[in-house]
């Protein structure tokens, strides 16, 4: 028997989140709503960060890479589902559903990195004030960013080595809205096992190594701000962490019990659920939390909105 890579599968067809078309249009202009909001909300973060010589702190630089993340992120497959919507069909391309689970697996796997080094800035900020701005120089965040983009984009690209060395035969139903790799694997007329295999290590590593990193940041805060005398002085190093400890728990959260969806025992519907909170709301909750519950975000937007209304009214 010739065991060769022969892919006779052309398309995907992706089911998305309903198979009724009256809720399906509902569901489009939502998403549109969504994404709208989603790509105003972060070049409006990216916009306030850049035009605010007072934003101009490794806190906020991680920010506006965090923002760029989630609007890339939101455009690689929430087009492609409003365009599939609203042309009455379901189906991408062999290539294009590669392609697509390569973009969205880098950009996660950059997040959680960055998320990672948020944590870290935040501990270096809180534990260690006197040597905060000789440790996170311009050119060490720049460093660290660049850093995790590389990273993921040869963990992305070991991805997709690993895909296309796979026949798919038929079926070419994903019952998922955007291609997803162990939904892929299911599909899949060749031995899978050696895939999956990298899948688990390689995620596993992502996610143990950013998330060990996320704790003990945060564990060290714990205990650097528990030692301090004035609750004002406590108040205000928690308050510093709120907005990324949330970011964290609800983006680790919703990883974690969507990919439980990869197991029999939990249902796959159920996991396209969770997963429409950290691709769709998590995205608008950032921009949410880190701008609207910010002060210094807060205070710059009024800044901004003061000089605008004062030039018109010149």
């Amino acid at each position: 028997m010739d065991h060769r890579n022969v892919t006779v599968v052309t398309e995907f067809i992706l089911l998305g989140l309903s198979d009724d078309p009256e809720l399906n249009i509902v569901l489009s202009a939502l998403f549109f709503f969504i994404y709208v909001i989603i790509v105003l909300g972060n070049f409006w973060i990216i916009a306030m960060i850049l035009v605010s010589t007072r934003l101009h702190s490794p806190k906020y630089f991680f920010l506006c890479q965090l923002a760029f993340l989630d609007f890339c992120y939101s455009s690689v497959f929430i087009p492609k589902m409003l365009l599939n919507y609203m042309a009455g069909q379901r189906t991408i391309s062999y290539q294009g559903c590669l392609l697509q689970y390569s973009f969205v697996n880098m950009l996660l796997t950059t997040e959680c990195f960055l998320l990672a080094t948020m944590a870290y800035d935040r501990y270096l900020a809180i534990c260690l004030p006197l040597h905060y701005r000789g440790l996170m120089t311009p050119a060490c965040c720049v460093h660290l960013v660049t850093a995790s983009y590389l990273r993921d984009c040869a963990n992305s690209l070991t991805h997709l080595i690993s895909l296309l060395s796979l026949s798919f035969c038929g079926p070419n139903i994903i019952n998922h809205y955007f291609c997803d790799i162990p939904l892929l694997f299911q599909l899949s007329c060749s031995n899978t096992h050696h895939g999956e295999e990298l899948f688990t290590v390689l995620s596993g590593a992502t996610s143990v190594t950013t998330l060990l990193i996320v704790i003990s940041s945060y564990l060290g805060i714990l205990i650097t701000v528990l030692k301090l005398q004035s609750t004002s002085g406590r108040y205000k190093a928690f308050s510093t962490c709120f907005s990324h400890l949330t970011v964290v728990t609800l983006f680790y959260g919703t990883m974690i019990f969507t990919y439980l969806g990869t197991s029999s025992s939990f249902p796959q519907d159920t996991a396209k659920i969770l997963s429409v909170f950290y691709t769709l709301l998590l995205p608008i909750l950032n921009f949410l939390i880190y701008s609207v519950r910010n002060r210094e975000a807060k205070a710059t937007m009024k800044q901004i909105i003061r000089r605008k209304m004062f030039t018109q009214g010149i």
